[in-house]
């Protein structure tokens, strides 16, 4: 009987701690917009090249946007005019609609094949090799947060005896395999840079007590979340470097999500409630929302 009372208690404390685990798994989604993929090889580049329609950069393109949606972590948002966005937004990055910008580039490809012929059977080899780099840019601050490279690389092999067995034509996937592995590399230190960093939000209005803060339910917002509101920090100029540098912000308070709306990733918004010092409604860019 106690044995039973005991394995009864264990269980209790397991399901009653299921929902808080679950909660500090919950994380909110990032908003990041990959931006130019690049070809800065000189492969297939004939006379009537079109750079825009470049193949391979599509190809790279596909390859990351498919890695970094199978993480769950991002709203995947495409800025192939991220030149005249960032024009366009000036100092005010944020204009652009996204937490973090992936810029990347192809910086090596090649392919060969290899074969060996003997007396009574031949092997054909097909080689690729390929190398891609990576920046990732935080959209609030243009700063480069990450930046890397790597090589990837895919074979195919073919063997005949006596004239039997298979042949192997131009395998073409093995681009495709090549640049992926390459990526795989990469998504990782991407994924891990993106959610070390604290999600940020901003105050865009004040209507009749309600607070309205940028993001929604696409990003795993929901009613009942609770973050906190801080006062930017004075920005100060290092002479070393020469660049701004924001100071840590001062905490105000805290707001509470009651009810999100909007069509699409970029136009949702979240209406809040907020607890805390009185802030200037007149000056709401010297706000913002973090989830630590």
């Amino acid at each position: 009987m106690k044995a039973i009372k005991k394995i009864l208690s264990i269980l209790l404390i397991i399901l009653t701690a299921l929902p808080l685990a679950a909660q500090e798994e919950r994380t909110i989604k990032r908003k990041v917009a990959i931006g130019r993929f690049s070809n800065e090889t000189q492969y297939s580049k004939g006379l009537f090249y079109d750079k825009e329609n470049d193949p391979m950069r599509k190809q790279a393109l596909d390859i990351l946007s498919s890695k970094l949606a199978a993480s769950g972590k991002f709203i995947l948002l495409e800025r192939e005019d991220l030149d005249i966005l960032v024009k366009e937004a000036g100092a005010d990055m944020n204009k652009i609609g996204a937490d973090y910008i992936i810029l990347g580039s192809i910086t090596e490809f090649g392919r060969k094949t290899e074969g060996e012929q003997k007396v009574f059977s031949s092997t054909k080899t097909q080689t690729v090799e390929a190398g891609v780099s990576i920046r990732l840019v935080e959209a609030a601050t243009g700063l480069i947060i990450y930046s890397d490279e790597a090589k990837g690389f895919a074979e195919t092999s073919s063997k005949q005896t006596m004239g039997l067995g298979g042949s192997a034509g131009y395998d073409a996937t093995l681009s495709d395999k090549a640049i992926s592995a390459a990526l795989s590399q990469l998504v990782e230190n991407i994924i891990n840079k993106c959610m070390d960093k604290p999600w940020k939000s901003y105050v865009l209005s004040v209507e009749d007590g309600a607070y309205i803060i940028s993001g929604g339910a696409s990003q795993g917002i929901v009613a009942g979340d609770k973050f906190n509101l801080y006062k930017k920090g004075k920005t100060v100029k290092n002479p070393q470097t020469g660049m701004n540098v924001e100071l840590p912000g001062v905490k105000m308070g805290e707001v509470t999500i009651l009810t999100s709306f909007g069509d699409t990733p970029e136009t949702e918004l979240s209406y809040c409630s907020y607890e805390g010092e009185a802030i200037d409604a007149e000056n709401l860019n010297n706000y913002y929302i973090m989830d630590k």
